[in-house]
């Protein structure tokens, strides 16, 4: 008798893969997710090197990457709205919650800046820069999309604490690296883009909001805003973290605290 056919994910083959490995559905799917949002992030800074580097001329200078990766990374942008709901919807299945509205409604509230952040990308970052900018403004393009060079680090410090590997060197490695490209390449960019634009048209840095028109202040301020926000909550975790393994260390009693058999295996990996 043959077996019935593997019933595969529409967005990824998680299901499969995930019996194939013997884990839970939940963290498969989450780890296909990370490594997809890794993946697009590689080709997404490497398409704006290639754009930013080869514009010499910040405002008149065009490539063809510029518009081509746009149209490409818009699929990106839905498809991993659905990919967070289906992670999202998998996770508390297994808790033995249910489906439904309030499902989804959970999930609106839990993920509602990233959320915003596709969705306006999608609805106006993608109408601007195809249509609006009349083919001017690659090289600032380009800077915009070498702003992913930091989501690999992201991805691969959620897909270490799912294997509880928080406490390890590595996972210290890959957060200090996550920390500095994060702040270089999100947060730097704007005030770089303007000191560029200033350099351009002859302008100091601290003059330049006040030479543009009010929606390209507006747009910076908007996406600028999510990335603040998000900083902050990597140095809020980045900190948690250093604090736990702080106190794990400290002496108790005049003696040292035991190591537990999960920090031997840790210590073991590194």
């Amino acid at each position: 008798m043959v077996a019935p056919k593997e019933k595969t994910c529409p967005v990824c083959p998680a299901r499969t893969l995930g019996k194939r490995e013997g884990a839970s559905l939940s963290h498969v799917s989450r780890k296909v997710r990370l490594l997809v949002s890794s993946i697009q992030a590689v080709l997404a800074s490497t398409a704006g090197y290639i754009v930013a580097s080869s514009c010499k001329d910040v405002i008149h200078d065009q490539h063809w990457l510029a518009a081509t990766y746009t149209r490409f990374a818009v699929p990106y942008f839905i498809y991993d709205i659905y990919a967070m709901y289906l992670c999202y919807e998998h996770k508390h299945k297994l808790k033995g919650h249910s489906g439904g509205w309030s499902l989804t409604r959970a999930y609106l509230y839990k993920e509602f800046l990233m959320i915003l952040h596709h969705v306006f990308m999608v609805a106006v970052c993608f109408p601007v820069s195809v249509l609006w900018r009349d083919g001017k403004g690659d090289f600032f393009l380009g800077c915009m999309l070498m702003a992913e060079v930091s989501t690999p680090f992201v991805c691969f410090g959620k897909i270490l604490i799912q294997y509880k590997k928080q406490h390890t060197l590595l996972h210290r490695v890959n957060g200090v690296l996550m920390l500095v490209t994060f702040f270089c390449c999100r947060l730097l960019l704007f005030p770089y883009m303007y000191w560029v634009y200033g350099q351009r048209v002859g302008l100091p840095l601290y003059r330049v909001p006040f030479n543009l028109s009010p929606e390209y202040n507006l747009g910076a301020a908007i996406l600028m805003a999510p990335q603040v926000y998000w900083f902050y909550l990597i140095c809020r975790r980045a900190y948690t973290l250093f604090r736990q393994s702080v106190l794990s260390q400290r002496p108790k009693n005049g003696h040292p605290a035991p190591v537990s058999t999960s920090a031997k295996e840790q210590d073991c990996s590194q």
